[in-house]
């Protein structure tokens, strides 16, 4: 079976799984924050992955970094709405703590891939 390149890294593999925890922590949040918190959330948790696999097809080892960056920051934006979903009483501190791990855990193998790339500039 084919696969993509992305999809052999351990760091998108963790960072999938980290998202696909996330939306499911999503459902126990109000229906009234659907646009709102919600929303941001789960654009920022699919941003984990998906500028992982992106940053694979760029060309230039700096684009491939650059796209790690981004990642990384996302992953650091849902961590902080997640903080403030469990001060909103959103989701619980058991919750977030529950996935707490896969944060630190794809943290870092972002930052350890980012490292391999940046040893080749």
């Amino acid at each position: 079976m084919e696969t993509y390149q992305f999809e052999k890294l351990t760091a998108w593999q963790k960072a999938k799984e980290l998202a696909i925890a996330v939306y499911r922590l999503l459902t126990k949040f109000p229906q009234y924050e659907q646009y709102a918190l919600t929303s941001q959330v789960r654009r920022a948790a699919i941003s984990i992955p998906s500028n992982i696999a992106e940053g694979t097809g760029r060309v230039s080892v700096k684009e491939k970094i650059h796209f790690l960056e981004i990642s990384y920051a996302s992953l650091l934006e849902t961590y902080c709405q997640l903080q403030i979903a469990v001060e909103l009483s959103y989701i619980s501190a058991d919750d977030l703590n529950a996935v707490k791990p896969l944060f630190f855990e794809t943290s870092r193998l972002i930052s350890g891939l980012r490292n391999s790339y940046t040893s080749k500039l």
